[in-house]
């Protein structure tokens, strides 16, 4: 797009996420390997991460790292809904800029979560201790700015912090992120678990009430599986294992409808028992990345997989297996230096795990 013109320059970071969800990588990355290696190696490009969080991304000093795009042909949507009416309002009309997207702040939430860990890991307890002073600042934000009557939190704040008030996906990234009060979870689930937002295969991008839902618009009530596995995770964060099931399932048995069971970017948000079958996006990309890792990530939240690499545990926390599944083996997985493998197989209402071997320094622990 760059050599044709369609773009203003190359490379092009049209992208207010990719910043915070770099770092939260990096934290998660130290405690699958217990190493603090990559995060010294990195550390100008961790500490210019965080300045632009804090200087360029909150360019309005409110508290929050927003968009608004300045420049000729450039996205006029910088987050991952990125098309130019992806991001809307009750009333249907597109929401006006400077927009902070609720997902958004929970990314720079848990980024600086999970630097403070490593700083304070590397003895710079002042810093790690401002870092965790300004996320639960970021914290109490939301809940006073995002969160509506109506019972979820609203897609993002636009032009005077107004919000945009749809029912939409995003919200889901909020308890993915920890940035929601423990009392939000549930009601935010209930809400992404309605017939108007899940289809039967997935959490839709937009709920099929809102004025501006087309269940093949790009971003405006199609379901993706990346979102889903998102969501999933955020479900089983706050405890909501049956409903983060409901997306495990559906999402897998969306796959089954897919040539060789490979998710697509996306598929339409018709309801499944319209068709029976996942209708399929024109121009979905197939295969897309972020699709291909929703699968892995939707079996490591299902089984309940958190590493603590320092430590040198892996602890398995409330394995779920999904429909149809009766035993899963994973060979091989790492944590730190040492290597396990394991089997989960359906016992009557429960998940049994046996280690069937480790290799190396591993305490696995089970919390059912």
């Amino acid at each position: 797009m760059a050599r044709l013109g369609e773009i203003p320059h190359t490379p092009y970071y049209g992208t207010v996420d990719a910043t915070p969800l770099w770092l939260v990588l990096v934290g998660k990355h130290s405690v699958w390997t217990g190493e603090t290696r990559l995060f010294e190696e990195l550390r100008p490009q961790i500490d210019a991460a965080l300045n632009w969080m804090e200087q360029y991304g909150d360019f309005d000093r409110d508290g929050y790292v927003e968009y608004d795009c300045k420049i000729e042909k450039g996205l006029a949507n910088q987050g991952w809904k990125d098309s130019g009416d992806g991001i809307v309002n009750a009333d249907g009309s597109l929401a006006e800029p400077p927009i902070a997207l609720v997902e958004v702040q929970g990314y720079v939430y848990e980024a600086k979560m999970e630097m403070a860990k490593l700083f304070r890991r590397c003895g710079e307890v002042e810093r790690a201790a401002e870092l965790e002073r300004s996320a639960q600042t970021l914290h109490e934000q939301l809940d006073r700015d995002f969160w509506l009557p109506q019972g979820y939190y609203a897609l993002a704040l636009q032009g005077n912090n107004r919000p945009a008030e749809v029912l939409s996906s995003n919200a889901g990234h909020a308890l993915w992120s920890g940035i929601a009060r423990p009392e939000r979870a549930r009601p935010t689930a209930e809400q992404l678990l309605t017939p108007e937002m899940f289809n039967g295969w997935g959490v839709r991008t937009l709920s099929s009430a809102a004025l501006r839902y087309n269940p093949l618009g790009y971003h405006l009530g199609t379901v993706w599986p990346h979102d889903n596995s998102l969501i999933a995770a955020g479900f089983k964060r706050y405890g909501l294992d049956s409903e983060a099931l409901q997306i495990v399932d559906g999402m897998l048995e969306a796959a089954a409808e897919f040539g060789g069971h490979r998710l697509p970017e996306l598929f339409g948000g018709f309801a499944r028992e319209d068709y029976g079958v996942p209708v399929s996006y024109p121009i979905a990309c197939q295969p897309q990345a972020w699709s291909a890792g929703a699968v892995p990530y939707l079996l490591t939240t299902g089984l309940g997989l958190e590493p603590d690499g320092f430590n040198y545990q892996l602890r398995i926390k409330r394995p779920m297996l999904p429909k149809y599944v009766d035993q899963v083996e994973i060979c091989g997985l790492r944590v730190g230096r040492a290597c396990a493998d394991l089997l989960f197989s359906r016992s009557g209402d429960h998940v049994a795990v046996k280690v069937e071997r480790v290799q190396g320094e591993m305490e696995v622990t089970l919390q059912l």
